[in-house]
């Protein structure tokens, strides 16, 4: 812990992707280790596409289209060094978005009422830092100023990111997402929720990126009282997990 500090952990769709394959969702390998995911309607889709060359290690994706093989309506990106844990909560939030549209007359994916601070309140109370900039942003950052979250609320056009998260060294973070013009807003707050969740992960050292090990809080598996090796420091009451914010 902190999460967004953790390293990537296990690049692994069977891992991050929550989808019920015997339900209709399809899979559909493709060339260098591509692999997409689809809904049965064919409006939503999700794809790994690593690269083990590039800094980033490649690039997760999600994307919705209003009809089906249509232009995209919205898309998310997660550089593959993403923890898999913010990973698999979006992943499962977004599956429980398809499903209450799928037995409702409900269109969540696309007309999502959730108010934006219910994305950022949860940071809020976990500490984070906030600020306004006359230009429509207003940026949150986490107290060891190694994670953040940019939120535009005044959109110039339709290309531009509402949302943009990072952890690491701001000039050189270890891996930032991106939520595009669009995206549900339910989503980003499935993703913060689980930004500043205090659940320990399991990495090995070779996992965790080296200029912020320093940084990170040690616990065991088995008790629940944190403990570093060096300075002790308490951590702060557990946060929700992530899922419905409606």
């Amino acid at each position: 812990m902190p999460r967004y500090l953790a390293g990537p952990g296990p690049a692994d769709p069977d891992i991050v992707w929550p989808f019920p394959l015997e339900e209709g969702w399809h899979l559909h390998p493709a060339h260098d280790g591509m692999v997409f995911a689809s809904s049965p309607c064919a409006r939503l889709w999700t794809r790994f596409a690593p690269e083990p060359e590039s800094r980033s290690k490649g690039t997760w994706t999600i994307g919705a289209n209003h009809i089906p093989f249509g232009p995209r309506t919205w898309q998310i990106t997660f550089d593959a060094t993403t923890p898999a844990e913010l990973l698999h909560d979006v992943h499962t939030e977004l599956l429980d978005l398809y499903l209450e549209d799928r037995h409702s007359d409900q269109d969540h994916l696309f007309d999502d009422a959730t108010a934006p601070h219910e994305a950022y309140a949860p940071l809020l109370t976990r500490g984070w830092s906030h600020t306004v900039k006359t230009d429509g942003t207003q940026t949150f950052l986490a107290p060891d100023e190694l994670g953040g979250a940019c939120h535009r609320y005044a959109i110039n056009a339709p290309q531009d990111a509402t949302w943009r998260a990072w952890g690491g060294i701001p000039n050189q973070p270890h891996w930032q997402a991106c939520f595009s013009y669009g995206v549900p807003t339910t989503l980003v707050a499935a993703f913060t929720a689980s930004l500043i969740s205090t659940e320990p992960l399991h990495r090995t050292v070779q996992d965790i990126p080296v200029p912020t090990r320093s940084a990170l809080y040690v616990a065991t598996t088995t008790a629940k009282q944190p403990h570093s090796p060096t300075s002790n420091p308490p951590l702060p009451p557990p946060a929700p997990g992530a899922g419905r914010t409606r």
